[in-house]
């Protein structure tokens, strides 16, 4: 094998596995090239080219999970794609286990960017994953070789963080019905140790994207992407807002507890979904909320740059050209409450709806479309009294 087909670009996040992976391929002749996107720093086009499309398109997993980890992949992805390319690199590897998520996104998205590519996935080759049949042993193998991790058999589970959310799962979390240690949380204070007082706060969109947040407090507005992320994830965190504990489907077939935190995604979340709501025709929320569910299995299951993704990202995207205006919102105990939104765009007619103004509705119209619609349940209803006799 020449020095060429040696040299392998991994995808390194500093945690035990690919610690110990590292020293792996060490020990098999590779030449290994670690890529942690801290060094690149990406928070800027992480969130640019892929949390705010994310937030326009109100990405969301089985109702309840904001997606944190699956579209920090297809961002990584890239930056493994550049590197390797740059380094004339033909491999890539990861240390996503063989029952996982991110084993299929890591590699669709390299897949996609390079065709040519080739994946190594140490937890999926026999030598590896009969060496180390679990994280025991993988603690055996940094202390007999000084590797420094920051997993110790007192937090025995797997962490996984980014700018938009950090991750817990497997150890002791891998039991559903074991209860949540108080000490895991990074990003969020408990609710019942948050302010006493709330805090109020507003946030600009522009077609579909935030564009600022205001602290009404002390009146600081916040204006780039990054900006406005560091801002939620500080007020989100003061107010113990966006745990969640869940049991979901992974994209193998199998279901996994996950413990997530997302703090400033869930109060863009919450703002967003209102002000679209205020803003969008009720037929195209309908099919923009069918579009949504149909992205989020996408980007969840590593399909962030097939051709289904960008079809349904731009039929999203484009009724975000209406969505503009501000959302008011209440921080407090963990809980996001919308206080009111202010849209230039919106369809909402105030003196049509209005209890104490006609406008230009005529109410004799409402009767006949009553009449109309009744005639439906009147037949089922006729139908069912003859079957029962």
């Amino acid at each position: 094998m020449s020095e060429t087909e040696k040299k392998v670009v991994l995808a390194y996040s500093g945690g035990l596995d690919t610690s110990c992976i590292l020293l792996w391929l060490k020990e098999k002749g590779y030449q290994v090239i670690a890529y942690m996107v801290v060094i690149e720093d990406l928070r800027e086009v992480f969130l640019s080219s892929f949390v705010w499309p994310a937030i326009a398109c109100g990405l969301i997993y089985e109702d309840r999970y904001l997606l944190g980890t699956a579209i920090a992949r297809p961002c990584i992805s890239e930056g493994l794609v550049r590197l390797a390319k740059g380094e004339n690199a033909h491999i890539i590897a990861h240390g996503a286990t063989g029952k996982g998520n991110d084993q299929v996104r890591f590699e669709l998205n390299c897949y996609s960017l390079c065709p040519d590519i080739q994946i190594l996935a140490p937890w999926r080759e026999k030598e590896f994953y009969t060496r180390f049949s679990g994280r025991t042993d993988l603690l055996k193998y940094a202390q007999q070789n000084g590797i420094p991790i920051s997993v110790t058999p007192k937090e025995p589970w797997s962490t996984d963080a980014n700018l938009l959310h950090v991750s817990y799962e497997s150890g002791i979390l891998e039991n559903p019905n074991a209860l949540v240690p108080k000490e895991i949380y990074k990003m969020t204070r408990d609710p019942l140790c948050s302010p006493t007082e709330p805090e109020e706060i507003e946030i600009k969109f522009e077609r579909g994207y935030p564009s600022s947040v205001e602290r009404l407090k002390n009146n600081e507005t916040f204006l780039t992407p990054l900006e406005i992320m560091q801002c939620l994830n500080e007020v989100g965190n003061l107010h113990g807002i966006g745990r969640i504990d869940i049991v979901e489907n992974r994209f193998i077939g199998l279901k996994s507890r996950g413990i997530y935190e997302s703090p400033g995604a869930t109060i863009l979340y919450k703002a967003h979904q209102d002000l679209e709501i205020f803003i969008l025709d009720r037929e195209v929320l309908r099919i923009k909320s069918y579009l949504t569910s149909k992205m989020s299995d996408y980007v969840y299951n590593g399909f962030w740059f097939s051709p289904e993704f960008d079809f349904v990202r731009n039929s999203i995207l484009y009724s975000q050209k209406y969505v503009n205006g501000t959302v008011r919102l209440k921080l407090y105990k963990g809980n996001v409450s919308v206080l009111s939104r202010h849209s230039k765009t919106s369809l909402y007619n105030q003196s049509l709806v209005s209890m104490d103004v006609q406008g230009d509705f005529e109410p004799e119209d409402v009767g006949g479309f009553i009449r109309t619609q009744a005639y439906r349940l009147k037949e089922f209803n006729r139908f069912k009294e003859q079957c029962d006799i």
